[in-house]
């Protein structure tokens, strides 16, 4: 059984919101208890547990709740209610700057912060010159704290946070300061403590957390609104931070995957219905991905492979301004192409009202590593910058990629065709 590491149950953070600062004192002396006050639940009742080696990401809008919880797991606010079970040492990155004093120099600092989780002085002369070299901040570590810029701030505190060796590593969005070298040494870093330790990631990049993480807990009025695999949260959260959709709708949209061998059979077993989204002004009837070669309809492909998205959709209300697009994503819901005809600088005539119309993207396939992908596929009204979605469609289309050249691991998810590699003289 695998060990848990933290184990949160019904736990709740409740404070109390006063009109006006004289009703705290009124609150106090009434004598008939009268409360002056409203109870704000920024955490409510929540449970959830995490054992190790798993790397969990929380998403939520601003205000949800996500960075008290994130406080309260490492022990900086106290809950009202509930109980925080935590079995290792936490290390925790959370807003910028805390637990720094800006008088004291960098130097100093590392030592107050490692006083502040509990560790012996011994202990953080051996760890010093690991953190030093990964802040990578030169002569400035000898400098007040408070003269240093907000990257430089996160290349301490990140250092410092990642090199006493934590079994629970807490990250609230403070990567996001950083400039992309440091963003991709810290990931490097986070990837060796997952190997033996727990991950708590809090980041609106919904791409790192599809990443890095193998479970989502997406967080709506201090209340955990939905859990799971990241391929299944992300995409819903997305919708709903673009266009304020909590839920998606089942939608069957027609597509006869006439080429399905046993082995694409067996990777499209357990694939539930796709799910969809929009004002339901116009909906996809058929969406098919055809081999131009072949001219046959299929699930497999390969790199430069040349294909169309052919698709079918009926319209319920006339559009002026439409907007055709789709999405290829890997299967941890990475996005791989994007496009659409915008993009593509193509001009739409209007769509009337009880008119079906077929169209087809045309494109030839990228060389992309062995795997499953799926397609998501879309129809919006306006510009690309203020447009309403009409139908959005998550996973339409799963399609099996099969590089014909021989299969490494460890290869990019993009692997350019003809590369040569020669001496110059």
């Amino acid at each position: 059984m695998e060990e848990c590491l933290i184990d949160i149950v019904d736990l709740s953070k409740v404070y109390k919101l006063y009109n006006q600062p004289l009703d705290r004192v009124k609150e106090v002396v009434s004598i008939s208890k009268r409360k002056y006050h409203k109870d704000f639940h920024a955490v409510d009742n929540i449970s959830f547990n995490v054992k190790r080696g798993e790397t969990v990401g929380i998403v939520g809008k601003n205000g949800s709740g996500k960075s008290t919880l994130l406080k309260m797991i490492a022990g900086v606010l106290a809950p009202t209610s509930g109980k925080i079970e935590v079995n290792g040492n936490v290390s925790a990155l959370l807003e910028l700057g805390a637990g720094f004093n800006g008088d004291l120099s960098g130097i100093e600092n590392i030592y107050l912060n490692g006083t502040l989780l509990g560790y012996s002085k011994e202990y953080v002369d051996s760890s010093v010159d690991s953190i030093l070299e990964f802040a990578d901040i030169g002569d400035f570590v000898y400098q007040p704290v408070k003269t240093y810029s907000s990257g430089m701030f996160v290349r301490l505190a990140f250092a410092i946070a990642i090199n006493i060796n934590p079994e629970i590593l807490i990250v609230d969005e403070a990567l996001s300061v950083g400039d992309m070298r440091f963003q991709q040494k810290c990931y490097r870093k986070i990837r060796e403590v997952k190997k033996t330790g727990t991950v708590l990631f809090v980041s609106h990049d919904t791409g790192i957390l599809a990443s890095f993480c193998d479970r989502i807990i997406w967080m709506d009025e201090g209340k955990i609104f939905k859990e799971g695999r990241p391929d299944k949260i992300l995409d819903e959260y997305q919708a709903f931070m673009s266009y304020d959709i909590k839920e998606m709708q089942a939608v069957t949209v027609y597509n006869s995957n006439e080429e399905q061998t046993p082995e694409v059979i067996s990777a499209l077993s357990g694939e539930t219905r796709p799910q969809t989204f929009g004002n339901g002004d116009g909906n996809f009837e058929t969406v098919r991905l055809i081999n131009e070669e072949s001219g046959k309809e299929s699930s497999i492909v390969a790199g430069g492979d040349k294909v169309c998205i052919d698709f079918t959709i009926k319209m319920h209300k006339d559009v002026d301004m439409p907007i055709f697009g789709f999405t290829l994503k890997d299967a941890l819901g990475n996005t791989v192409i994007v496009t659409n005809t915008h993009f593509e600088k193509v001009k739409l005539e209007p769509l009337k009202k009880n008119q079906i119309y077929r169209y087809q993207f045309k494109l030839e396939f990228p060389y992309l590593r062995n795997g499953k992908y799926s397609l998501d596929i879309a129809l919006a009204t306006g510009t690309y910058q203020a447009h309403e979605q009409i139908q959005w469609i998550n996973d339409v289309l799963i399609i099996v990629v099969r590089d014909p050249r021989p299969y490494q691991e460890g290869r990019g998810y993009l692997v350019p065709p003809g590369i040569k590699f020669e001496e110059v003289q």
